[in-house]
């Protein structure tokens, strides 16, 4: 089926961490991890609630909190705990309906006596009641038998730099037990009340200092399923006054409501959201599921009801990269949520306004004015990277990095999709409410980075590191010098659409920053800043200074070179930083988010030269290639990327190490990626502000694809076939929709169908 996913394997380390990330289940509040029931912080148990983060100690990296987990329970026989990593087992299966976002497990235990216990779960973190956590356990035995179960709340967590919890308080209130306890930072109080009903006698408390569980004794009867349901509710004081209060209240909602019940909400929930953002594709169903996957992954921990809080780096699936924000949310996940929920969008990017003094403490840090945003963000904007980020696998010791303060792309990237966004939606309120306010502060960091080189006689950005992190300190990034003068443009863009339409905030918003001379410096300078161009013989473009200059061995020459396979190519001594291997699409990339200002010629010749020479280390990587691919007619390797970047979580292999640092988890700009590989390549969907342009290039697999898509508030049905393109507005269009197949221009009619026909390309390597 195209909505589930099964695994069945057998559950060693290795796979219990891969399949953690791969089964989490997520509202955009609660991300909770694919273990099983049983398992513990051995097998890398997480609750993560966004936005509470915690420091340990000095010198430790500041992370989110893994909370106590609500939702353990183990089955006990005959004096054995039954556990499915450790056996013995008959039978195992894992699964995930991504299309309701529920988890369910099976396992058939066999004991020494023979007799086969099993059992099956089912959970779900409620879509409908976000601070809740759902399960329901049936047990059932081939023989009569007695079975000790314990189940409640464990404190005793997975932490990476923790412990972050202290000041534990364990309490019961019958039918309630309770965990509270304070971050070691800051105090904020958390909590994590849970209910759970058993056919079993009348149950005893086993209590820890941080651990709190039932035990109850069930009596069974042969080949008779025992039902057992759980509720737990998750609260921190980051958006509770009362955690503990709110814990019991909202499980005795739970309680009142039902199992059941609460099912159906969530389920209905997720029917809804998948309405508004199926993209079907016929005729391929690995790619189906995939691609569903992939999205599944973006709406379970997409911010819903707050703009407090973005999408980390590796989602809500654990502590690794610090739970940082990057600027991963704003270039490959924002085009999927623009397109599909616009209100989620607008969440994420007003959360780079709520944590703009933090870019503006960072700049000052550095000596620029303006917003210069942090490399890995988190509550407060404050840049939660460190200078020592990689550790030499050899040595053992740190190495300096120049992530935090040469990546200044990162305040390029927010005004960019702060631009696509009103493009996209036709909303700017968002600029009124501080996205104004932040394009105007970064182009003003950018004005006081600028350098002026007189033999040029041009702007120049120098001393930067672009997306591809092995080539740092460089010179002239092309995809740096081009996202900055994009800036630029869009500050001035964006300062004459308010004089014209909101002249009063306007012209307050330019008196608060002091920023009428800068926004004068920013028209003499736009057109002056030296953007890279493409050699006029080949056609590449140099990602940075000198780089065509460098050693230029065959990728799989330098790769065999590795002393370990966990060895990191860049910074000062790695085998990738004196050479043209890089990391990940830089240039490319930018082809693709400037697709109207490059010839299809140029696009060709450099994903001809780059593709070769990329390594494909980082999850960000393949979509680029992808989409570049489609638009040059590679169609096979088009297809091919796309499916790295939709199957990256689900069966690909993705690197859980750099150097000795664990950086497993979940990779949701590559599931945005995915999403973007699918519409802007293979379908060949691109909306400019006015036009919207369908240029199909389906893949062989594919015989059909139907995507719903916004556009400025008006929900279009778009179905693609070999042969034809139709369009259907789902309701009247309120705006006037001008398309382009094929080179020719039409109006989509406010109601009813357009339908034409196009000749696909052919599918070639």
């Amino acid at each position: 089926m195209s909505w589930i996913i099964t695994e069945t394997r057998q559950l060693d380390e290795k796979a219990s961490d891969r399949l953690g990330n791969k089964f989490l289940v997520g509202n955009g509040y609660i991300g909770y991890r694919g273990t099983l029931e049983e398992h513990a912080k051995e097998r890398k148990t997480a609750t993560i609630a966004a936005g509470l983060y915690d420091q340990a100690g000095e010198g430790l990296w500041r992370e989110p909190v893994n909370l106590p987990n609500g939702g353990f329970l183990e089955l006990v026989y005959q004096g054995r705990p039954l556990r499915a990593h450790a056996g013995p087992v008959e039978e195992h299966s894992q699964s995930l309906d991504l299309r309701h976002a529920v988890h369910e497990r099976m396992t058939v235990f066999t004991a020494e006596d023979g007799n086969r216990i099993t059992l099956r779960a089912k959970r779900f973190v409620s879509a409908t009641r976000r601070h809740l956590f759902c399960a329901q356990y049936v047990v059932e035995t081939s023989r009569d038998c007695e079975l000790i179960i314990h189940t409640g709340i464990d404190g005793d967590v997975w932490d990476l730099n923790g412990p972050h919890l202290r000041d534990f308080i364990t309490a019961v209130d019958d039918p309630l037990i309770s965990i509270s306890a304070r971050t070691g930072e800051k105090g904020i109080p958390v909590s994590v009340c849970e209910y759970f009903v058993c056919p079993g006698r009348n149950h005893v408390f086993l209590t820890e200092e941080r651990r709190i569980l039932r035990e109850f004794l069930l009596q069974t009867r042969a080949g008779q399923p025992y039902t057992l349901v759980k509720f737990a509710a998750i609260h921190t004081g980051v958006d509770t006054p009362d955690p503990p209060a709110a814990g019991r209240s909202l499980c005795w909602e739970a309680i009142r409501t039902g199992f059941d019940a609460l099912l159906k909400d969530h389920r209905q929930y997720w029917e809804a959201r998948w309405t508004d953002c199926d993209l079907q594709i016929l005729g391929d169903s690995r790619a189906q599921l995939a691609l569903r996957f992939s999205l599944y992954h973006l709406l379970a921990i997409a911010p819903v009801e707050t703009d407090t809080v973005s999408i980390p780096a590796r989602g809500l699936s654990g502590q690794v990269y610090k739970g940082g924000i990057f600027w991963d949310t704003e270039i490959f996940m924002l085009p999927f949520f623009a397109h599909e929920f616009p209100e989620i969008a607008r969440n994420l990017l007003m959360y780079r306004f709520r944590t703009l003094e933090g870019a503006r403490r960072k700049a000052r840090e550095y000596g620029y004015r303006g917003a210069f945003y942090a490399w890995e963000s988190q509550d407060t904007g404050d840049d939660a990277c460190t200078l020592y980020n990689i550790t030499d696998i050899h040595t053992g010791r740190p190495m300096r990095t120049y992530f935090r303060d040469k990546q200044i792309h990162i305040s390029a990237d927010i005004p960019y999709a702060i631009g696509e966004y009103f493009s996209i939606t036709g909303d700017d309120s968002l600029l009124l409410e501080g996205g104004a306010e932040v394009v105007y502060e970064c182009a003003r960091f950018f004005l006081s980075y600028l350098h002026y080189s007189p033999d040029r006689k041009q702007y120049e950005f120098l001393d930067v590191t672009g997306p591809d992190e092995y080539h740092e300190r460089v010179h002239n990034n092309a995809y740096t010098n081009w996202m900055a003068a994009h800036t630029f443009a869009l500050c001035l863009r964006v300062a004459a659409h308010l004089q014209k339409h909101h002249p009063a905030p306007a012209k307050a918003l330019l008196q608060k920053l002091g920023f009428r001379k800068d926004l004068e410096a920013i028209r003499k300078t736009v057109r002056k800043i030296y953007q890279p161009a493409a050699d006029p013989r080949t056609s590449v473009i140099p990602q940075f200074d000198g780089y065509l200059q460098l050693e230029d061995p065959p990728l799989a020459e330098l790769l065999r070179l590795r002393s370990d396979p966990r060895e990191y190519l860049g910074g000062g001594n790695g085998l990738a930083s004196n050479t043209q291997i890089l990391k990940q699409a830089d240039v490319i990339l930018a082809l693709c988010l400037f697709p109207e200002r490059f010839a299809r010629e140029t696009v060709s010749a450099n994903w001809e030269y780059y593709e070769p020479r990329t390594e494909q280390g980082s999850s960000l990587s393949a979509c680029s290639y992808s989409i570049a691919a489609a638009g040059i007619g590679k169609l096979a390797e088009a297809y091919e990327f796309f499916m790295t970047a939709a199957s990256l979580d689900l069966d690909g292999d993705p690197k859980q190490y750099v150097g000795p640092l664990y950086i497993g988890g979940t990779h949701p700009a590559a599931s945005g990626g995915a999403w973007m590989a699918a519409v802007s390549g293979l379908c060949g969907i691109r909306w400019s502000g006015k036009l919207l342009t369908i240029d199909p290039r389906l893949p062989a697999p594919w015989s059909e694809v139907r995507l719903p898509l916004l556009i400025r508030g008006d929900r279009l049905q778009i179905v693609i076939t070999r042969k034809d393109v139709t369009l259907r507005p789902m309701q009247p269009l309120q705006h006037k929709v001008r398309v382009r197949i094929r080179r020719k221009v039409r109006t989509l009619p406010r109601q009813g169908t357009l339908t034409v026909e196009y000749g696909a390309p052919e599918w070639r390597s």
